[in-house]
């Protein structure tokens, strides 16, 4: 359900972007590695859904009880031998047509066009759910962190960012984008907060770009040491640098502040604002839910296969159960286990930060106005509360606000929230 409600936003948002600016030229929708890709990923499916049968087969042919025991154990004799000859043809096969792949691709994108919206839309959707497993496989549809502008990635050496940049200022704007996100979707209804802010105040906006799927703590390290790489390249003294997160981009930032202070580094002496939008500082509950659905699947032998199909959610989704940001949260434990916790990290104490958090509900004081939050992400936990105070996010008055009859996806181009971002970093 959550994948679904998350692909759609992203299906709305190709139709939001064609009235938008693109910044990409002679565009393709998709790329001859993009066929490799898919087609490891098809075969990747093939063996899982292969080894999901054999074991419900093998649960079943044991006749438990209704809540007995399950085994992941492989089945015997004849039946046995039929399963692991429909696997090992299909990695056969599998691995064929990838060497084919292989050598052809060189060949048909020597002169590759620049990807289209709907091409970024898509891998990041994808990225999102399956982002760790495409990393892990090293499918080339896995997403690289990079910093962008346009599209276009940064080199991200003075010479480089001096020519990629025109007249870049310095006063840096960071804006790190959320779940089954990409970078261009920062610009929602012809609107982007990084070029308004540009305007407002002279930033120089640029958009991290990263692999939704792989756990937040990861991405945290990753984007700890493009920030340190960013400072120390900047063609210009730097002023001021502030981060924008929308929906799990807040946590990301919140990981790479944590990351970076630990590491020593030096471009957090430059952070002086963070702003999230949206942000499930204590997770989402959609998430639970998937959690939820494991643990039912799991209590019957009859069903425990069919968990693996929930299991195949992401470590980023995962993390959203509580909005874990650390590695500690997932290394030293089962991911998709119904008890587990996450470690409390406060806010950094030398940045100022705000929250932004909306709820669909039409005016402030409905009695469902907390409970529904923005779709996604209830308003609490947007606003970093929890019912224990020491466990809460402590964003003083004026650095929280709240609006009302929006979405989560409405938090990128509505006016109030524009208006209260110039208020907070202009």
């Amino acid at each position: 359900m959550e994948h679904g409600i998350i692909i759609r936003w992203n299906t709305q948002h190709f139709n939001d972007q064609r009235t938008g600016k693109s910044a990409l030229t002679k565009q393709s929708h998709i790329r001859p590695a993009d066929v490799r890709g898919y087609s490891r990923l098809a075969i990747d499916a093939t063996l899982g859904l292969t080894r999901l049968v054999e074991t419900m087969h093998h649960n079943i042919s044991r006749t438990p009880g209704i809540i007995g025991k399950h085994t992941q154990e492989p089945t015997r004799g004849i039946t046995g031998l039929v399963y692991r000859t429909i696997q090992g043809t299909t990695r056969l096969v599998g691995s064929g047509i990838d060497a084919l792949l292989a050598q052809l691709t060189p060949l048909l994108d020597r002169q590759p066009a620049s990807s289209s919206n709907q091409r970024e839309a898509v891998l990041a959707a994808l990225n999102g759910v399956l982002g760790d497993h495409l990393a892990a496989s090293a499918n080339p549809l896995a997403i690289p962190m990079h910093l962008r502008r346009n599209g276009h990635p940064l080199t991200l050496t003075s010479q480089d960012l001096a020519a990629s940049i025109p007249k870049p200022g310095g006063k840096i704007l960071l804006l790190v984008h959320g779940l089954c996100m990409n970078d261009l979707q920062w610009r929602r209804n012809g609107h982007d907060h990084g070029e308004a802010l540009a305007n407002a105040a002279g930033f120089t906006p640029l958009y991290l770009h990263y692999n939704s799927g792989e756990h937040v703590s990861s991405n945290g390290r990753a984007f700890a040491d493009i920030m340190e790489a960013l400072l120390q390249a900047w063609p210009v003294p730097v002023e001021k640098l502030a981060i924008i997160g929308h929906s799990m981009g807040g946590l990301v930032a919140r990981s790479a502040c944590h990351y970076g202070e630990l590491a020593g580094q030096t471009w957090l002496k430059h952070l002086r604002q963070m702003v999230f939008l949206g942000t499930p500082h204590h997770g989402a509950p959609l998430e639970r839910g998937g959690n939820w659905v494991n643990f039912i699947l799991e209590v019957s032998p009859y069903t425990a296969a069919l968990a693996r199909l929930a299991k195949i959610r992401s470590a980023g989704i995962t993390d959203l159960h509580h909005g874990s940001i650390l590695d500690a949260d997932w290394q030293h434990g089962d991911r998709f286990a119904h008890s587990r916790k996450r470690k409390f990290v406060a806010l950094p104490e030398t940045v100022k930060c705000y929250a932004a958090g909306v709820t669909i509900a039409k005016a402030a004081g409905e009695p469902d106005e907390s409970l529904l939050g923005d779709g996604l992400v209830p308003l609490r936990s947007a606003l970093g509360q929890q019912k224990d105070a020491q466990q809460s996010l402590i964003f003083p008055e004026s650095q929280r606000w709240v609006g009302c009859g929006m979405n989560h996806m409405d938090l990128l181009d509505s006016a109030e929230v524009c208006e209260q971002l110039r208020k907070w970093l202009c």
